[in-house]
């Protein structure tokens, strides 16, 4: 199956950037640029113990680039079960994070068009809904409400306000609840190989 998400160039206040998928050759540079723009305090949030060690939902994983192929942004979306319906079944939905721009861009809508091109794509491919942790003065103009979440809880500390959901799908999240839980593939762990001693 051909990718959905195609290259996009878009100009904003004259600086053009492009959007597209993510590359494997990209991880270092993401790394970097979610340091500079969320510090390192960013790995303690709650909605990392849901990403960690696994893997982004395909072709959900998506930056964007300046005119010179220097990656200022990163959006990624990542399987979980938004707790279970009223029969007791799990609900998949995609949690949306971290989005994060380089400092050096911000203003010149980066994040907007990396928000609509994930929430587009996310569309595209058949998911039901999207979760995410971030300010509603932000978010909402996207569509995401603290009402389409108001049942659900993330595993460890945060602000009620600020957990919100998005419907791809009227009514996908009517009477969900309960804990998110993780359910995309796992990362493939680092192998470290160990030293050999000289004899």
């Amino acid at each position: 199956m051909a990718p959905f998400f195609q290259d996009t160039v878009l100009v904003v206040d004259a600086p053009a950037f492009t959007i597209g998928e993510e590359a494997g050759s990209d991880a270092v540079a993401r790394e970097n640029l979610l340091d500079r723009a969320m510090g390192p305090m960013r790995r303690k949030k709650s909605s990392e113990k849901l990403r960690r060690n696994r893997l982004p939902a395909e072709g959900l994983a998506l930056v964007a680039r300046d005119e010179c192929g220097v990656l200022i942004g990163t959006v990624r979306l990542w399987h979980v079960d938004a707790g279970v319906d009223a029969a007791g079944r799990a609900v998949p939905a995609l949690l949306l994070g971290p989005l994060a721009v380089d400092p050096c861009a911000n203003g010149k809508g980066v994040g907007s068009a990396l928000m609509r091109a994930a929430i587009a794509a996310a569309e595209a491919r058949g998911h039901g809904a999207i979760l995410l942790v971030g300010d509603p003065e932000y978010y909402q103009r996207f569509g995401f409400a603290a009402e389409k979440a108001e049942h659900l809880v993330m595993p460890g500390p945060f602000e009620r306000r600020r957990f919100l959901g998005l419907e791809l799908t009227e009514g996908f999240l009517s009477g969900a609840a309960g804990l998110l839980v993780a359910t995309g593939g796992k990362a493939p762990s680092a192998r470290v190989k160990p030293l050999r001693r000289a004899a």
